[in-house]
């Protein structure tokens, strides 16, 4: 292990190439080193009355990279605490932009399996966060619910099924996978996302324009940087 890492209990995970770039503006000091995934560094926080370091890591976007890096994570950092960081889109009508969802529980809905059923495959990749070490007094205003993730954005003539099947009312690409790796290794996991564009029966706010999901997401990751200290106190306090 390098110098660089200084033994970070505290690993925060950043999926999407947009989010990682907007999370390297916050950090423009930082000593950006490579991984087989993303680019990582570390930085000094105050932690409560302490000065902790805490590791930044790129894990990229997708289920596929979400898994790897998540198990590289653990595996060369062993952190106590898995934090992922980053945004998701919301339901028009159903959550406001700007949310901040505190996820408890994620499904991984784009899984079709037609020989004895579906439904079995969507249970076997559903996870349920265990949170109980957060107490009741969060540092920042959350909603604290599902999460659906899928390979793909979300998809206006699939949100009416998303909805009545799961009660959700956003989703995103990584959690899903974040969130089972975490649990499989018996690593504390907080995922954090917020809602940076919205998706309705007229499509999705920022299909063909981007510049809406840059923008929301710098709003969101602004919010989620300036409480990030907080709480990584709530993990510390009760690890």
């Amino acid at each position: 292990m390098s110098g660089a890492e200084r033994f970070c209990s505290v690993v925060v995970m950043i999926s999407a190439n947009v989010e990682w770039k907007v999370i390297s503006t916050f950090y423009p000091d930082a000593q950006v080193l490579p991984s087989p995934f993303g680019e990582w560094f570390v930085s000094d926080m105050d932690i409560g009355e302490r000065v902790e370091p805490v590791l930044f890591f790129h894990g990229g976007w997708g289920k596929i990279a979400a898994a790897a890096s998540t198990q590289y994570a653990i595996d060369r950092w062993s952190p106590k605490l898995l934090i992922n960081l980053g945004t998701c889109g919301g339901f028009a009508g159903g959550i406001d932009k700007g949310t901040i969802i505190l996820v408890e529980r994620t499904i991984v809905y784009d899984i079709i399996e037609q020989m004895t059923g579906g439904q079995a495959a969507i249970d076997h990749y559903a996870t349920e966060i265990d949170l109980s070490w957060l107490g009741e007094n969060y540092p920042h205003e959350v909603r604290r619910m599902l999460l659906v993730s899928a390979d793909r954005d979300l998809v206006v003539e699939e949100i009416a099924h998303l909805k009545t099947t799961f009660g959700a009312v956003a989703g995103d690409w990584e959690s899903g996978a974040i969130a089972f790796v975490a649990q499989r290794n018996n690593t504390r996991c907080l995922i954090l996302r917020g809602v940076s564009d919205l998706v309705g029966e007229q499509g999705g706010e920022a299909y063909g324009n981007v510049q809406v999901f840059v923008e929301g997401t710098t709003s969101v990751l602004s919010h989620l940087i300036a409480a990030l200290p907080a709480w990584i106190a709530l993990g510390v306090k009760g690890a």
